[in-house]
């Protein structure tokens, strides 16, 4: 058996969508699949019961956040492997059976990710390096934008790697994973101080140290639309992209960094984007052009915003208390 895991946070039509595909592309395979909904306002919970009776659905009275919502359909899977599916990631044809197949052949692989493919068709980064200072300067100059083929300045996401073999990554996106149920018993579940943002990257870490080995696979794909239900925080900003809240990246950021770097790595990474706000601050103010105005306005939100979240997360070593 497989255990898929939905984790939705008002998404009603998009959920309806995803669960449509995932019925549709996985006929014939022995599977689960678990709807854990943290909260919703728009009826996502009372959509599932009606449309799809056979899917076992979790309706939280709060929102527990993505770590924690997922954890509460782990503890229940009965699958061999779990695979970990956004709302808004719709599965292509034979994926499940492609990843199942992978698995099943490289035994010490405990977690594995396809393909991310955009509503337009676009190869979204869907294998990563572990993050670091250098890759987020890099990022923020738009350096590894502007040269994403490039396996030096686009290290981070294996710049001019064309995701057509297999190959041994340090993380994958949590957009579409499948997890091997042994190692969730051996390593234990996504950390709960994460509650959103991060759980991925640092669960993928913790499988590497107790010698797992973690994969992207190009024949499994899904189709993400990306950042569905953190869009309907209308409270929060976004980053540059609109697809992550803000606030929430850089507290599970920092939370991140202090568990498995030290203060140093809260401090470098930090250090970094303030440092890199406050030079686009500056250029806005003393050669001002264009819309220097609105972007200095964003530069010191930015800066404010770090700053804050430092001391929300007391530099990485608490996490607020839940919801964020």
């Amino acid at each position: 058996m497989v255990s898929v895991v939905i984790v939705s946070f008002n998404t009603r039509e998009i959920l309806s969508n995803c669960l449509h595909a995932l019925f549709e592309h996985t006929k014939g395979i022995d599977m689960e699949v678990f709807v854990v909904d943290n909260n919703s306002h728009d009826a996502s919970a009372a959509m599932v019961k009606s449309e799809f009776p056979s899917v076992i659905l979790i309706a939280n009275s709060q929102n527990l956040g993505f770590a924690a919502a997922n954890n509460q359909a782990f503890f229940l899977a009965r699958g061999r492997y779990i695979i970990l599916l956004n709302p808004d990631a719709y599965i292509k044809p034979l994926s499940v059976e492609h990843c199942i197949a992978f698995m099943d052949r490289t035994p010490r692989c405990g977690l594995s990710g396809g393909k991310i493919i955009s509503p337009e068709g676009r190869l979204e980064p869907s294998a990563r390096r572990f993050p670091s200072a250098l890759s987020k300067l890099l990022t923020l100059s738009g350096l590894s934008g502007k040269y994403s083929s490039s396996p030096l300045l686009n290290r981070h996401e294996f710049g001019g790697f064309a995701h057509d073999e297999a190959m041994e990554v340090d993380w994958v996106p949590g957009t579409f994973t499948i997890v091997r149920k042994e190692m969730l018993d051996a390593i234990g579940v996504f950390d709960e101080r994460f509650y959103i943002y991060y759980e991925e990257t640092d669960l993928c870490l913790r499988a590497k140290k107790a010698g797992w080995k973690i994969f992207f696979i190009p024949d499994a794909s899904v189709m993400h639309i990306g950042g569905a239900s953190s869009k309907t925080r209308k409270d929060k900003t976004f980053d540059s992209k609109a697809s992550q809240v803000l606030a929430f990246r850089m507290r599970s950021e920092w939370l991140y960094y202090r568990k498995n770097k030290g203060l140093s790595g809260v401090v470098a990474n930090a250090g970094v984007e303030w440092c890199w706000h406050a030079a686009r601050y500056m250029k806005n103010l003393v050669f001002p052009a264009g819309e220097a105005e609105k972007k200095r306005s964003a530069a010191a939100s930015v800066m404010q915003q770090i700053v804050q979240s430092l001391k929300d997360t007391k530099f990485g070593r608490v996490s607020p208390p839940t919801p964020w």
